[in-house]
């Protein structure tokens, strides 16, 4: 079972994830962090950001890219990272990797996949999960055993990363994304969620049956997994209550990790 933290905002969820992250680079000073991009994430950098850490020595590999954007075009994942995570946290961009950034699309996924491999494997995955249950953009029906490729995104994604744009019609049609067998490599999943919206697929993906149908229920066969939710969130978990008292009871040596 992965271990549920619920809070009552998505600024004290910001501030556990952190409390992770830093934990763990005071640990290992270049350790490897998997970076999630969109709204969902960008408290746990806001919190880690205040704390002047020396994150020179992190080293970071997006989860994904859109496939056809213009390079330097701002809703890129490549300008969106640099914006809201490299440049705030004091990262140093050549050791910050984003997929496909050169050479045929068509290659750049095995080519990520050996990055990855190179550098050791991600120490620490922050992950988001959509509307349909996606996490990356491993839409329903992924592989659990599927790496790094091009996927064509639902209409509900492009819909609901539409506020991006300024026109559906200009959210692109494919991406390149960690696959899901990826994304389990990883030593620890950290999984957010935040607003009603995002109720049914995070109860699907802690407590539902695991499924190719709904992606992020893959985070139930790796070993640790933190997911934190607010209220709204959490608001269909059925041991909603469980998860509390376990993360208010936790014992002394589980409080410093």
């Amino acid at each position: 079972m992965a271990e549920v933290v619920i809070v009552d905002s998505k600024q004290a969820a910001g501030e556990v994830a952190a409390d992770l992250i830093e934990a763990l680079v005071r640990r290992t000073p270049d350790a490897v962090l998997g970076l999630a991009t969109g709204s969902t994430p960008l408290t746990t950098w806001s919190a880690l950001a205040a704390r002047a850490l020396d994150l020179s020595a992190v080293r970071g590999f997006a989860l994904d890219e859109y496939v056809g954007l213009p390079a330097g075009h701002p809703e890129s994942y490549r300008s969106v990272i640099t914006r809201e995570v490299v440049e705030p946290l004091g990262l140093t961009p050549s050791l910050v990797q984003v997929p496909a950034e050169s050479g045929p699309v068509e290659f750049a996924g095995d080519d990520y996949e050996r990055a990855i491999v190179a550098a050791g494997g991600v120490d620490l995955q922050i992950l988001g999960i959509g509307s349909t249950g996606h996490i990356g953009f491993n839409e329903p029906g992924s592989s659990f055993a599927s790496l790094t490729r091009v996927k064509t995104l639902t209409k509900q994604t492009r819909r609901d990363n539409a506020r991006f744009f300024d026109s559906p019609a200009d959210v692109p049609t494919h991406c390149i994304t960690q696959g899901l067998g990826t994304i389990q490599r990883a030593r620890h999943l950290v999984l957010l969620a935040f607003g009603e919206a995002k109720a049914a697929a995070l109860a699907g993906a802690v407590e539902g049956p695991v499924t190719a149908s709904l992606p992020g229920s893959a985070i139930q066969l790796h070993s640790t997994v933190t997911v934190i939710v607010d209220e709204a969130a959490a608001s269909e978990l059925k041991f909603a209550d469980y998860y509390r008292y376990s993360w208010d009871n936790r014992l002394d040596w589980e409080r410093l990790h």
